[in-house]
């Protein structure tokens, strides 16, 4: 059982922003990467180290050209219709700047660097003890770089052909996205209503209904909608699904005005915290009184779907059991 930790839309999103800023129309001039399983072999992932060789091949002197993103999937565009795309999964966050290479004197002051070579030099942020798992890296030609941390190694990196990206293994069967315009309220209804009898946080956060949302931002759009997280889709009235489908836009698009949430690993590319925690109302609030206008409550730790989840034990009543 876990909170689960992921980088949702909020944190993938600031991180495009930010790359966005800084390294469209950059070249790589080299890549390095020190994932090898065994149990990637034969994988379309650069954990294979057989694939990271073509990965690397493809990659080396291309531009890059945009940067996207779908679902928590963040895809950086490269000339010649090639795509980069990078999971950053539960302890992985990108993070842009300038990095040496540990020397044998390095090492040999600090022995931990044998696994973690990469010595964070600008700017300072990165130097933050969370940002030195350094897994996989981009050289570009301005002599900055793009690394991955990735201290638990869950992250996933792989080429795509950019024509077909959307209709790879990757990325089909992602739900519509919660903040384009396009998502309406009835769209959002229809989604959820695909499982009705599907407990109302579990289907918010199935990526196949709708995109992006995890752990933390679905624990905060039900407590602002005062929808209980185990309430089933079919039970939930049309006006608490209307307020819960303006609540998702509201936590999301705060999330990402506030650089996403912070509560564990995550950080921006320049290796900075994001504030959104410091305005969380439920996730990992146990114990603590529900601020809600007007509400009494206090704020409750069950799990679902063996994710650890936050409600108010007063305004989040379950309407049937």
């Amino acid at each position: 059982m876990y909170d689960g930790l992921m980088p949702e839309l909020p944190e993938v999103q600031t991180t495009v922003n930010g790359l966005r800023e800084t390294v469209i129309g950059r070249k790589i001039v080299d890549v390095w990467s020190s994932y090898d399983s065994a149990y990637f072999k034969g994988s379309e992932t650069i954990k294979d180290p057989a694939y990271f060789r073509r990965f690397k091949k493809q990659a080396l002197g291309r531009k890059i050209v945009a940067v996207e993103r779908r679902a928590k999937n963040v895809l950086i565009e490269l000339d010649g219709g090639l795509t980069i795309l990078v999971h950053m999964k539960m302890t992985g966050h990108l993070l842009y700047g300038k990095y040496r290479f540990a020397t044998k004197a390095d090492i040999k002051t600090d022995p931990k660097m044998v696994k973690d070579p990469w010595i964070a030099v600008e700017p300072e942020g990165l130097r933050d003890p969370f940002n030195r798992h350094v897994r996989f890296m981009l050289s570009f030609d301005n002599g900055r770089f793009l690394a991955l941390s990735d201290m638990r190694k869950f992250a996933k990196v792989t080429m795509l052909t950019t024509a077909k990206a959307k209709q790879s293994e990757h990325l089909s069967g992602i739900g519509p996205e919660p903040l384009e315009k396009a998502f309406t309220f009835e769209k959002f209804q229809e989604r959820l209503l695909l499982r009705p009898r599907g407990k109302v946080k579990q289907v918010i956060m199935d990526q196949a209904i709708v995109a992006g949302i995890g752990n933390i931002y679905a624990d905060e759009s039900l407590w602002r909608a005062g929808i209980h997280p185990a309430e089933r889709v079919e039970n939930v009235p049309s006006k608490k699904f209307r307020e819960l489908f303006a609540a998702i836009k509201k936590v999301l698009s705060g999330g990402i005005d506030l650089g996403g949430s912070s509560v564990s690993d995550y950080r921006n590319i320049h290796g900075e915290m994001g504030t959104s925690q410091e305005k969380h109302h439920a996730y990992r609030r146990t114990g603590e009184k529900c601020d809600r206008r007007g509400c009494n409550g206090t704020i409750r730790r069950i799990v679902i779907g063996a994710r650890g989840t936050h409600y108010c034990d007063k305004h989040q009543k379950l309407i049937k059991n």
